[in-house]
């Protein structure tokens, strides 16, 4: 997406909580623990994927897409499909994705990444025009540029 921004990547902690799994340090219950709405969210909004999960290494891992922010109001901690991401990033000025992979074999779940998408993003919106122009400091001259064109 043209939009995106900001991403955090939270591969490494995934790599040391299995690990730790792996050690006996943490026990199964306690990475396998997928609430009842999380599982639903990946059932009618998740993207399947073609990893296996790393706990049952029997079904493929769905990832679940969140929205956050302030622009969202009511709709704010919903689950999302991929597909209205784009939509929704040229129509929100700003909002928070978080991606969550899930098993529902399993119920193992873990925060993926984050990043922010929405029109702020987008670079080249303003033709050349400088931030003060855009922002109406120097609106005649911006006026003045575009009759010219």
């Amino acid at each position: 997406m043209r939009t995106q921004r900001q991403v955090v990547d939270y591969s490494l902690q995934k790599r040391a909580v299995l690990r730790e799994l792996l050690a006996g340090r943490v026990g199964t219950y306690d990475v396998c623990d997928a609430s009842p709405y999380l599982k639903n969210a990946a059932r009618f909004h998740g993207e399947p994927t073609d990893r296996r999960c790393p706990i049952c290494r029997s079904e493929n891992l769905t990832l679940v897409h969140y929205i956050y922010g302030d622009e969202l109001k009511q709709s704010a901690g919903q689950a999302r499909t991929l597909t209205e991401l784009p939509v929704l990033a040229m129509t929100l000025r700003e909002f928070q994705v978080f991606v969550v992979e899930v098993c529902l074999g399993c119920d193992w779940n873990h925060l993926v990444e984050q990043y922010l998408l929405g029109r702020d993003g987008l670079t080249g919106d303003n033709d050349g025009i400088s931030e003060q122009d855009a922002t109406g400091a120097g609106g005649a001259g911006r006026r003045r540029r575009e009759a010219q064109r």
